[in-house]
């Protein structure tokens, strides 16, 4: 893509992310009288099983791992994508899957009818791996929305995630979820303890995503000891982890007991 389309992508997928994060609808309410923290994975590399798995169950907790079918098993420079029976050992394992659409394409590089089919073809595949009654949860692409299509997402799925290095707090819009990234450099993944801290300071629901967890690893993941640390630290600050899933129920659960 020509520089010039790179930019003019880029500040739309910025304007759409004001856009969403402002729109008009349905709130979550995220408790603050204590710190969550969910770790998720997109894409879903083979290395998010054996090693970022690996360690949160480890130390006892799971992650949400939100899964494109077309990658399915994908070798990609750096990095190979989780198989079919990756992802039921996942879910096996007591781990959320969710959805990252089925193609892996920008949302907002697809029509509404287009996106529909996509998000079907990718349920099914799902389905097949691990049923579930009630609806996912959803990762953007690239973290890019679509303000067109912000209606499908809203009647298919519980939360979406995007971007935006920010916590949840208070009144936060589902469809547009805040993520804090855990990425190359190894410095910048190592310093992300401070996201905890300030966490523990202002309550709510911090909610990193990475994708790698690799002894070398992609511009967009992290090695085992970092992530391992990073676990590490998070319980031992007394913040509680769960899944995305489990999440929102324990928080549906404060609000109804309140």
């Amino acid at each position: 893509m020509p520089d010039i389309l790179k930019k003019l992508d880029y500040w739309s997928d910025r304007i759409t992310d004001r856009l969403m994060r402002r729109m008009p609808g349905p709130r979550l309410h995220i408790p603050v009288s204590r710190p969550v923290v969910s770790f998720t994975f997109d894409d879903v590399p083979d290395t998010a099983l054996t090693n970022g798995a690996r360690i949160l169950e480890g130390h006892g907790v799971r992650g949400t791992f939100y899964i494109a079918g077309s990658l399915e098993g994908q070798i990609e420079p750096g990095r190979r994508l989780i198989s079919r029976d990756g992802c039921r050992a996942l879910a096996q394992q007591g781990h959320e899957i969710g959805c990252h659409t089925f193609s892996h394409t920008k949302v907002s590089h697809m029509g509404n009818r287009r996106l529909a089919a996509d998000l079907q073809r990718n349920k099914a595949y799902l389905d097949g791996l691990a049923p579930q009654e009630h609806r996912r949860n959803f990762a953007y692409p690239y973290n890019a929305g679509s303000f067109r299509g912000r209606g499908i997402f809203g009647s298919r799925f519980e939360t979406c995630r995007a971007g935006g290095e920010r916590i949840n707090r208070g009144a936060v819009n589902p469809a547009f979820l805040w993520g804090v990234e855990i990425r190359q450099p190894e410095s910048h993944a190592l310093g992300l303890t401070h996201w905890i801290d300030t966490l523990i300071a202002e309550p709510g629901w911090l909610i990193f995503f990475t994708h790698d967890i690799a002894p070398q690893p992609t511009p967009f993941g992290c090695t085992a000891d970092t992530f391992e640390r990073l676990v590490a630290y998070t319980l031992a600050r007394g913040c509680t982890v769960l899944p995305v899933r489990d999440a929102l129920e324990q928080f549906s659960a404060e609000r109804h007991s309140s």
